[in-house]
């Protein structure tokens, strides 16, 4: 499938984990890709092996998220598809009663306030080409709660999904997708990082997938390219949950 030629994709956190395994499967079916990250390496090397194009960018820094889209649209004439992915999940990041505040607002710049900035400045050229898709990365923790707390990466993703829902019905007659994704635990960088310094956690939180394994990132590259494409163009202010089951699940296969 073509489902993406001639369009233009723009991915935040797009060097590793899905972010790349997305900018691949959207290049593979005719997008031109622009990955967007804070590592420069990882990112130049993801936009090259696609043949597209990497900004370096801070997604925290409202004028750098602007020169984003705007440079985009400015060397390659459209915003067709924003995939608002970058996020960040720290150790420092747990219970409420050991969560520090400046633990808690790093989390929340990058997951939330970041999100909040790639839709406020992609919006307005998706505006004026009357039609545009947003995938926004939320979590299956939006939805459900947990004794293995993180608290901001919690809070952060709820927010993503209760503003993705608001910006779905806002922006729905002006041509303008905008959807969550909710993935359960994926197996990327960032998780096997996490679970490899507390394997009684990774243990405690397989058992509650009812597939019994985490996702790899080319399955959530699939549901995001599903979401940015027409085959979605019903779809929008939803919460699109690719779990493996743990979110439908009260007790899971032995």
């Amino acid at each position: 499938m073509q489902r993406f030629d001639g369009r233009v994709a723009v991915i935040t956190g797009g060097g590793s984990g899905i972010g790349l395994a997305t900018a691949r499967r959207l290049a593979g079916e005719g997008a031109k890709v622009v990955i967007a990250d804070v590592d420069a390496v990882a990112g130049k090397a993801a936009a090259d092996e696609v043949d597209g194009e990497f900004i370096a960018t801070d997604v925290t820094s409202e004028a750098q998220v602007q020169a984003l889209f705007d440079t985009t649209v400015a060397r390659f004439g459209s915003l067709d598809v924003a995939f608002n992915n970058a996020g960040i999940s720290p150790p420092e990041d747990d219970s409420i009663l050991t969560t520090g505040i400046e633990a808690w607002q790093k989390v929340q710049q990058v997951n939330l306030t970041s999100v909040y900035l790639c839709c406020r400045y992609a919006i307005p050229h998706m505006q004026r080409q009357g039609k545009g898709s947003i995938v926004n990365t939320a979590s299956f923790v939006a939805v459900m709660g947990a004794a293995t707390s993180q608290i901001s990466y919690t809070a952060s993703k709820g927010g993503v999904l209760a503003m993705t829902r608001e910006l779905g019905v806002q922006f729905a007659r002006e041509g303008i997708r905008v959807n969550a994704l909710c993935p359960g635990p994926v197996n990327t960088p960032l998780l096997r990082e996490l679970f490899a310094k507390d394997p009684e956690r990774a243990a405690r939180r397989l058992v509650h997938v009812p597939l019994g394994r985490f996702a790899e990132p080319e399955e959530i590259a699939a549901a995001v390219a599903f979401l940015a494409s027409d085959d979605a163009s019903f779809i929008t202010a939803s919460q699109f949950l690719v779990d493996g089951g743990i979110s439908g699940a009260y007790v899971t296969p032995l």
